[in-house]
């Protein structure tokens, strides 16, 4: 079974670009979109809504800066400081070009910083690149499954 590519994202377009970048590259994994980060935290615990989900961890979660509840730089710290989930790949999947927000995500440990392109055509192949890469290209850690 395929493991699921996590979209952590609250604005509806970027969620509906993304879902038909990620359908137009023909990856097999299936996507699961939430909308803000105190349920990005529930998907990846396997709490609340998501407490019967498989224990399967992500092949890699597309994490947005600027969330509602908990923002995305709270979503990756707790991540990186949980044993089960520190080796998920993430990628900062954002609208911030701000020096302060790439160093802190870095800081955090993301595996990736990636400014969400505003041309239509940009933004499709920037998440075609990103779902090929991290979906099918990348070699996980074993333990990150």
């Amino acid at each position: 079974m395929l493991r699921p590519i996590l979209l952590v994202e609250d604005n509806p377009d970027d969620i509906e670009l993304t879902l038909i970048a990620l359908q137009r590259t023909r990856l097999a994994n299936p996507v699961v979109s939430v909308r803000d980060g105190a349920e990005a935290l529930d998907f990846l615990r396997r709490e609340g809504a998501y407490a019967d989900r498989p224990e399967e961890n992500p092949a890699v979660i597309l994490l947005d800066k600027k969330l509602p509840k908990v923002d995305g730089h709270e979503v990756l710290r707790e991540v990186r400081a949980d044993d089960r989930l520190r080796r998920v790949p993430v990628v900062m999947l954002t609208s911030s070009r701000e020096e302060r927000d790439l160093l802190r995500s870095y800081d955090l440990g993301v595996n990736a910083y990636v400014v969400k392109p505003v041309e239509f055509d940009d933004f499709m192949a920037a998440i075609n690149d990103l779902g090929v890469f991290w979906a099918v290209l990348n070699e996980p850690p074993p333990y990150s499954r």
